[in-house]
Formats: C-alpha cells, structure tokens, sequence
C-alpha cells in the first residue's frame, strides 16, 4: 500500500494529484502539437471545477499560471498571458507599516477624530453645529457600545469640547439622543433598574 507521504509532493493541493500528474506528463511531451493539445485540455479540466469563473479573464489566466507553476516552471508551451516568473513568486512582500496613531479616547475610535478634525474646519454657523450634533450623538453610541452602560450627556459634550480645543459646539438647544434609542429595550429596563453606575455584562459562560 502506497501512503500519500511516500508519495510526490503536491504543489498546488487545491487541484488534486490527477492534475498534477497530468501535467507531468504533458511536460514530458516530445512533440510540440501534441503537448499544446494536451495542455489545453489540462487547462479545460482544471475550470470545470469552478465552471462559473471559467470564461472569466482573470480567472483563465489563474489557471495557466498555475499549471506553469505545478510543472515546476519546466513545460514549454504557448499560453496567451505571460509566463510567471519562478523569482517574483519567491519574492517576499514588503513589510507594511503599521499606523502607529496615538487615539485620544479609544473608546470613539479615531474616524470621531477625523471627523471633529473636519469640523474645525468648517465655518461657524448651523451647518457646524449640526455637524457637531451629528458627532455628539455618534461619540455616545461609540461610548455606550464600548463600556454597555449609561452615560451623562455633559461627559459627551465635555469630550467633544476637548477633542476640538473648544472649537465644535453644539447648538444650545441641541439634545443628545435618548439611551433608550441606543440599547437594546431589554438591556436598557435592566440597567436603568441597577442604576447609572452599573455595568451591564454579558451571560457568564459556563
């Protein structure tokens, strides 16, 4: 009995060792037409496992990268995109830089930054108040949805007044939403029985 670990390695598993060996004999192919013919068949049967992407461009050029790379690059063949390169496929991406931001309050996130950022920018009038109301109202779902409790509305205004340096009010007028609009009705009769102070968490699991 043959064990699949004594066996030849499989490139690309996703195909299968049928394909693969059909590739091996394709590449060991003297004759040229014959090898194009047999190649182009491999290539047919690998789409019909995904026969809806098979006439796809992109996808089609998938595939013959692909049988290049399970022939160990050696099959010398016409394909109709360019053959891909064993060096650019070793090739290591560069590392990414990771955003090293220092956010002020985690708990809103850094696009309420962003957005208080923008509405500094912005004349004073009611269009920047309205666009301070509509920040107030975010930050406080953001703060409910993070600490899963209540939380007075002059902590909210007393955020947004320190993440703008004083330059984004809201109009004097101007009423937070209601938490009862925020959390779930069932959550909300639970904590608004415990008390402002009262954390609310989640099932104990066992």
């Amino acid at each position: 009995m043959e064990y699949n670990t004594e066996r030849e390695h499989l490139i690309i598993p996703e195909y299968g060792r049928h394909v693969q060996k059909m590739i091996a004999h394709a590449t060991n192919l003297k004759d040229k037409t014959e090898q194009q013919k047999c190649v182009n068949a491999i290539i047919a049967f690998m789409g019909q496992k995904n026969p809806h992407l098979r006439d796809i461009k992109d996808f089609t050029h998938k595939l013959w990268d692909h049988l290049f790379i399970m022939s160990d690059f050696k099959i010398d063949v016409q394909s109709p995109y360019p053959k891909p390169e064993r060096v650019k496929l070793a090739a290591r991406p560069e590392k990414m830089s990771y955003p090293k931001q220092k956010i002020r309050f985690p708990f809103y996130g850094v696009n309420i930054e962003k957005m208080v950022a923008y509405a500094i920018q912005m004349e004073d009038g009611e269009l920047k108040e309205t666009m301070a109301g509509m920040i107030a109202n975010h930050m406080k779902k953001d703060y409910i949805c993070w600490n899963k409790a209540f939380v007075d509305d002059d902590t909210i205004l007393k955020h947004l007044n320190q993440l703008s340096e004083g330059k984004v009010k809201t109009h004097i007028d101007f009423k937070l939403i209601d938490d009862k609009d925020i959390q779930k009705p069932r959550t909300y009769k639970k904590l608004k029985k415990k008390g402002k102070n009262y954390k609310h968490r989640g099932p104990k699991r066992r």
